[in-house]
């Protein structure tokens, strides 16, 4: 078998923790933030785990992360 390429796009958005969890940052942060409660904009500086459901998809296009 050939070695496997890791989606490159995936792999600047998560990091994966100690116990094998998934990483990533929260959406909605970049713009149309003037709109936005200054509570909402602060939780999502926050980063969170990876669902259960798309974990196994990401594992699959991070084979080395």
């Amino acid at each position: 078998m050939p070695k496997l390429k890791t989606k490159r796009a995936a792999a600047k958005r998560f990091k994966v923790t100690g116990t094998g969890k998934l990483k990533r940052n929260k959406a909605n942060k970049s713009h149309i933030l003037t709109k936005k409660t200054t509570k909402r904009k602060r939780g999502l500086r926050k980063a969170t785990m990876t669902d259960k459901t798309n974990e196994k998809n990401m594992k699959k296009i991070l084979p080395y992360l």
